[in-house]
């Protein structure tokens, strides 16, 4: 039996034309990045606040911490925020995966 490769999930910030960030996670950013910016596929939140900027990044494991990183760094303060796009703050100090 093959067994496929587990996927590796990363979470990520987008910086809207507002400042605002958006938070979310992908198995391929680059890809997702390009649906938020003209497919169907984007997520609504994102809807006509372009242009769309990716400020942050970091691999997180599997689907099941990729969530739980997004839901915490969805808890932060946008100072937290601002500092992980930074670098200032770790993600692994932000969250606790």
């Amino acid at each position: 039996m093959d067994e496929k490769p587990k996927a590796v999930w990363s979470v990520y910030l987008i910086r809207m034309a507002s400042g605002s960030l958006y938070c979310g996670i992908s198995t391929d950013v680059e890809r997702r990045l390009a649906e938020h910016q003209g497919s169907a596929r984007g997520a609504r939140a994102l809807k006509g606040k372009g242009p769309l900027t990716l400020v942050y990044q970091q691999l997180v494991g599997d689907r099941s911490q990729a969530l739980k990183a997004e839901y915490r760094i969805k808890q932060l303060h946008k100072r937290d925020k601002e500092k992980l796009v930074s670098g200032a703050m770790l993600l692994s100090e932000a969250v606790d995966l």
